[in-house]
């Protein structure tokens, strides 16, 4: 399977590249009142509103650091087909996984935490878009 590995702050995470439409530089975002938290705001994306979430608010990552690309998810992997991106600070690249470097996540974990990937000497998060959507009710 393939993955897409982004940074947020110093660490690593992943997504099924599956669920990836598009990468987009970050551009304005205009903010929604009464927004949950982790809804940094929304961008007109070819025509269509696009929420844009902060998934270091879902994930409790330090958020220092300035995200400037947007992961775009694409729309028809989620119930209700709701267009959705990410802010990250950097897309770093796309890989092959086998299932067999993939570990259960240690511990108490939320539902949007798959596993944990090992890849040389580091711990790649992979996290499900989907399920951290319906988890927080984005």
């Amino acid at each position: 399977m393939q993955v897409l590995e982004f940074e947020l702050g110093e660490e690593t995470y992943c997504v099924d590249i599956d669920y990836v439409s598009e990468i987009v530089d970050r551009g304005s975002l205009t903010s929604v009142p009464n927004a949950p938290p982790y809804v940094e705001g929304v961008m007109d994306l070819r025509g269509r509103t696009t929420s844009i979430v902060n998934p270091k608010t879902l994930l409790n990552v330090d958020n220092t650091s300035e995200a400037s690309r947007i992961v775009i998810f694409d729309a028809k992997q989620f119930a209700d087909a709701a267009a959705v991106g990410w802010l990250v600070d950097e897309v770093d690249q796309v890989i092959r996984v086998s299932m067999d470097d993939v570990e259960e996540p240690p511990m108490e974990h939320g539902d949007f935490i798959e596993g944990i990937v090992r890849r040389d000497d580091d711990l790649v998060v992979w996290i499900s878009p989907t399920k951290t959507a319906t988890s927080e009710g984005a």
